[in-house]
């Protein structure tokens, strides 16, 4: 069974589709990728679809799938290379793809990652920071 590689990247999980996506493919992709979230406590996804030249409406809904699934279990999902026809298709069938979010490449992908994790992480230290004072004033 044919399997599309799931790298790990420090914290993050890179995932560079090379093939066109068939249904159990993407399906097994889905699967895959959610449970490597969970086994290597990811903080992001990064899919590269730069080789894709046709996604359909159930390839759509996979990747957002993928992303409202990562974001459950607390990882950002960020999708780049997408060629403009692409873009275009998702678009015309109605796709906003909720919750992912886009990049020019795979190097300004890692940095949005990396920039949404700083910023997680500092709304969690002021929640933190709220929650101490709040303790304070009782």
């Amino acid at each position: 069974m044919e399997k599309i590689p799931i790298l790990r990247m420090g914290q993050f999980l890179l995932v560079t589709i090379q093939v066109d996506l068939y249904d159990q493919l993407a399906e097994n992709l889905e699967s895959d990728l959610v449970n490597m979230v969970k086994t290597h406590n990811a903080a992001g996804v990064l899919i590269d679809v730069s080789s894709v030249s046709i996604i359909d409406s159930f390839m759509g809904r996979i990747l957002g799938n993928i992303a409202t699934m990562s974001k459950i279990m607390d990882a950002e999902t960020v999708v780049v290379g997408m060629q403009p026809a692409v873009a275009i298709t998702l678009v015309e069938l109605g796709l906003p793809l909720k919750g992912v979010h886009a990049a020019l490449n795979v190097e300004k992908g890692m940095e949005l990652l990396n920039s949404k994790l700083l910023l997680n992480k500092n709304e969690e230290d002021e929640d933190l920071e709220h929650d101490d004072n709040s303790d304070s004033s009782e």
